[in-house]
């Protein structure tokens, strides 16, 4: 099994630039793509495309002096750790295609499982245009509305990591702000344009007839697919947004409106914004839906000044609950995927997931708990439409390396693993921690952790490295997830008497 070798920590000062001095200065190699590769998580696709002699030899890092910051990002060391460490841990030689990513949604030809979600980042032609020359297989436009938007400013804030990366990301934007015209006409043109790539429509009506003609509209105009967007927590007067998703009798009674609209499949995106979400996707079942879509943004208040005592975003002395997205809510979604996987009842829809997906590996999750394709935004905003060839290499490699011949071969299986409680779990097995004293650096965290939250298992010894008292040690495993190396894995295990 390949043991990852480079994080996101190892080059955290890279702020992974747009058209990077560090490529532009180096001739050998593209350490900006490289390095986009170590940060989503792809390290074995970086690693694959160096050449078989290390390019940096000998080197004197022009790379690192043209950095936008200079010498504060390991270049060097990173592509000869990659050329040295993980290259020669390659099974096999990365696949010459990407046929194993083909798929379907509701029986639609897919060229891969990636979708923009329905947002700003897929809100006109010309960015959708963009992203499907990137390689995005699909985009869920913006939701289309037949009533006036008139957005905050600002509307965006984030709960950002040491480095300034969005950890959590809140949003109070509103839907589509161009008229259903002209969003039709936006569609007429992508798929003249890009006939190839999938066009997700999202709707959202003010009472049946509206669901119904709105999902005519998209129908005839080019639309492969309708998104009922039954889950905007920015959207709730007059009984909209969340408020129907809520509420499964509105969720099965504006199903059906559209469905009596359009023959092109149907999918409810649904809120999270519920103890569960299976009422209302059996709602929507039982109103014609050909599929699901979640999750939608949570709802959430973040940073409240200590001063003006306003949350952010601040609107001219007010704020308001907005939608909580970014890898922060992924836990939260995977969750309700793997409800939605694992309720009979729905097993003949196809589920469309997201919710924090940054990589290939975030998106690997949703399949293995049922989801047939993926929608990201968050990090798009972030990371820009750049992101998708990661996504794509780094799950293809991945398939291959399993030998699958089709990326539909791993749906659902991690759901025979999932319970809904903890009472299924072995209790009589205690795995304790090993400490790798080649990586510790002695700072004591373990120690910290364990003392004041834990079962003061560990002590430090005079050399500054941990000493595990195995009588007091539980395997909880805290000290693993604290240490900033690494350097405490998982060990022997002991069975209790």
């Amino acid at each position: 099994m390949f043991e990852k070798k480079l994080f996101r920590s190892d080059m955290v000062r890279c702020v992974l630039c747009k058209d990077a001095p560090c490529t532009k200065a180096c001739g050998k190699i593209d350490p900006a793509r490289i390095l986009r590769s170590i940060w989503f998580d792809n390290e074995l696709r970086a690693a694959d495309g160096l050449p078989a002699e290390n390019p940096c030899v000998q080197c004197s890092a022009p790379c690192e002096e043209a950095c936008v910051r200079p010498h504060e990002v390991p270049v060097r060391a990173l592509m000869t750790r990659l050329h040295d460490e993980v290259k020669p841990q390659l099974e096999i030689p990365y696949p010459e295609t990407e046929e194993r990513l083909r798929t379907e949604l509701c029986g639609i030809p897919l060229e891969n499982p990636f979708f923009l979600s329905s947002s700003v980042v897929a809100s006109t032609y010309d960015m959708c245009a963009r992203a499907f020359e990137a390689g995005w297989a699909g985009a869920a436009f913006k939701t289309i509305c037949s009533f006036e938007i008139h957005e905050a400013s600002p509307r965006f804030s984030a709960i950002t990591g040491a480095e300034g990366n969005i950890i959590g990301f809140k949003n109070i934007e509103q839907l589509s702000d161009h008229s259903v015209a002209e969003n039709m006409e936006v569609f007429r043109r992508l798929k003249k344009d890009y006939p190839t790539k999938f066009i997700l429509a999202s709707i959202m009506g003010q009472d049946e007839a509206e669901w119904e003609e709105l999902a005519r509209l998209c129908e005839k105009n080019g639309a492969d697919a309708v998104e009922l967007n039954f889950s905007c927590p920015n959207m709730m007067e007059g009984g909209l947004g969340s408020d129907i998703g809520q509420i499964p009798e509105l969720v099965e009674r504006y199903t059906a409106a559209a469905k009596r609209g359009t023959k092109i499949p149907v999918l409810a995106k649904l809120t999270p914004n519920v103890a569960a979400m299976s009422p209302a996707a059996e709602a929507a079942m039982r109103g014609g839906a050909d599929g699901i879509a979640a999750i939608n943004t949570i709802k959430s208040i973040i940073d409240v000044n200590r001063h003006t005592y306003i949350s952010a975003p601040a609107v001219h002395g007010m704020s308001a609950v907005g939608g909580y997205s970014g890898n922060a809510v992924k836990p939260i979604a995977l969750r309700f995927i793997a409800e939605l996987g694992q309720n009979p009842a729905l097993e003949d829809l196809h589920i469309s997931a997201m919710g924090g997906i940054e990589n290939w590996s975030d998106a690997l999750e949703y399949m293995l708990l049922g989801a047939g394709t993926v929608q990201v935004t968050t990090a798009v905003m972030q990371f820009g439409y750049r992101i998708i060839e990661d996504l794509k290499s780094g799950l293809n490699y991945y398939l291959a390396e399993k030998g699958l011949d089709n990326v539909s071969q791993i749906r659902g299986l991690a759901l025979d693993y999932v319970s809904n409680t903890t009472e299924v779990l072995e209790r009589d097995t205690v795995i304790f921690p090993k400490f790798h004293r080649d990586r510790c650096i002695g700072c004591g965290r373990c120690s910290i952790s364990c003392a004041d939250g834990g079962h003061q298992a560990i002590r430090m010894g005079e050399d500054r490295r941990p000493i595990l008292d195995g009588k007091k040690c539980v395997g909880c495993h805290l000290c693993l997830l604290v240490c900033p190396q690494r350097a405490i894995t998982s060990s022997r295990k002991r069975i209790r008497r």
